[in-house]
């Protein structure tokens, strides 16, 4: 475990991070990882430490909107930066509608990668390059999934990308 209580005397940074809409201050070392401080400091425990690598994707996040791999980003290199994890997105009473597709497409199996799965498939949708089913499965390459939930997990996101384009031409026809 990687916490300044731990390594005290060591040198340590002052960050503000907004995480799940929450502004917190917290003291790092340089190479404690965005991974290790959500998991280990802050308790945030949805985001799963796969790999430790970057080449699973258990680990992903959104920061500033964007999806990453939080293993491989340096806590100290997100000074103001806008993190959501798994938690931040939905409850179990308003879930996102990515988790609730998820449930109802039964896109998990043990369940250990969908928390970065579902951050990865909000960041494909924020990025507007997935028009199709293809384009999902290719977009969705870094995000592993060790019981082959993969069909199931394409459905999700086709269905909620789906439901995203017809709410934008309602809205464009009014």
């Amino acid at each position: 475990m990687d916490t300044p209580r731990a390594q005290s005397g060591l040198p340590t940074s002052s960050l503000i991070l907004d995480i799940n809409g929450i502004a917190q201050t917290v003291e790092v070392h340089p190479w404690t990882t965005l991974l290790d401080l959500l998991r280990s400091e802050l308790e945030l425990t949805g985001t799963k430490k796969g790999c430790d690598h970057g080449q699973c994707g258990a680990c992903t996040v959104l920061i500033d909107g964007e999806r990453m791999n939080s293993c491989l980003k340096l806590a100290v290199t997100l000074d103001g930066a806008e993190i959501t994890t798994i938690e931040g997105l939905g409850t179990p009473g308003d879930m996102h509608p990515l988790q609730r597709a998820f449930v109802e497409h039964d896109a998990f199996q043990c369940g250990y990668c969908t928390p970065g799965q579902i951050c990865s498939a909000v960041g494909l949708i924020n990025e507007g390059h997935a028009q199709g089913r293809d384009e999902i499965r290719e977009l969705m390459s870094g995000n592993l999934c060790r019981c082959g939930a993969y069909t199931n997990i394409a459905d999700a996101i086709e269905e909620v990308l789906s439901a995203q384009a017809g709410t934008a031409q309602r809205e464009a026809a009014e």
